[in-house]
């Protein structure tokens, strides 16, 4: 004859006899080999705001290469807080984009002209250093010299402490659900994916300096889109390297057009200063930068850039093999 035995718990009585604890082992093996959830969604979020933070110090000291990552990375997060956060609608969200809007445009109030002189740079490597480009490539670096005090003054200004503390207050709520958060990218990629294709239906063949940088705002949110998917999925994001191709271009476009348009300034300056020598060069340089940026845009046509956009949205919403329905 078997004698009950009884198991005692944290919570009282557990139960009795050996059928019951054969269960009971059965159960405490399955709870041992079955991990609990895994949250993917804190650490992303955590991650994202730690990076903007590392950069900040270097960045403040004026930091060519600081300020790009800087920025690059306040956008990164200025994409992922709306679609990782609990509550996307929260005055401290809505805050913390305010505040990282401001720190991300007013890191590049002299990032046109970093590029600028990189790019003229290359222009004197090329075809060489004459008085005239001297004068004008002294006058553009001194433009980039009281840009970055303007906007070293400015960063100085930002309510830094506060951001920092909005977004401690954020990551204590908690982030949203690992399927919440991949129902938002899949919305965003389609609101952002039809302002893309609305914008290049729009322009059509045409030049357009502004709307094409419209344009790649909205290609560099998809991209920033495309690598928070993959990195909750665990997969490569290869959807975000397509938009990064489409952005860089967009990107290089854009910088060429702005300096020749500084040219163009140059020009009418130093007509009005009766410098004609500079006044010549300078015109000869708006037009050799405006064409540039023109090849640039037939280069960028010739993709073409609707199917482009369209290809790499079909790759961010594809299914996954084995899980289709949780594909973002």
């Amino acid at each position: 004859m078997i004698v009950p035995v009884c198991a005692a718990g944290p919570f009282g009585v557990l139960g009795s006899g050996p059928v019951f604890d054969q269960r009971r082992a059965s159960a405490e093996e399955s709870a041992a080999v079955t991990p609990p959830p895994v949250d993917r969604v804190t650490p992303l979020l955590q991650q994202r705001i730690k990076v903007v933070f590392r950069r900040l110090p270097k960045a403040l000291s004026g930091g060519e290469e600081d300020l790009h990552q800087m920025r690059v990375a306040g956008r990164r997060l200025r994409v992922a807080l709306p679609l990782l956060a609990r509550k996307p609608a929260g005055k401290r969200v809505r805050r913390g984009l305010r505040a990282l809007r401001r720190l991300t445009r007013t890191g590049g109030l002299s990032r046109d002209l970093d590029v600028g002189v990189a790019l003229f740079e290359e222009e004197i490597a090329r075809a060489g250093l004459t008085p005239e480009r001297r004068v004008l490539r002294g006058r553009l670096k001194a433009a980039r010299t009281r840009s970055r005090a303007r906007m070293a003054e400015a960063l100085l200004d930002l309510e830094i402490a506060r951001l920092r503390r909005d977004l401690r207050k954020v990551l204590r709520r908690g982030a949203e659900g690992f399927f919440a958060v991949l129902r938002r990218i899949r919305e965003m990629r389609d609101a952002q994916g039809a302002e893309a294709l609305a914008i290049i239906a729009g322009l059509g063949d045409r030049f357009d300096p502004a709307e094409l940088h419209r344009l790649r705002r909205r290609v560099r949110r998809l991209r920033y889109a495309a690598e928070l998917s993959g990195a909750l999925k665990g997969q490569p994001a290869p959807a975000a390297d397509e938009f990064r191709a489409l952005q860089d271009r967009l990107g290089t476009l854009h910088d060429t057009y702005v300096l020749s348009e500084w040219f163009a300034r140059q020009a009418l300056t130093a007509g009005a200063r009766a410098q004609a020598g500079v006044a010549a060069e300078a015109t000869a340089l708006r037009d050799h930068f405006l064409e540039t940026s023109r090849r640039q845009h037939r280069e960028f046509l010739a993709l073409p850039p609707a199917e482009a956009v369209t290809r790499a949205l079909t790759t961010m919403g594809q299914p996954r093999p084995a899980a289709s329905a949780t594909t973002a």
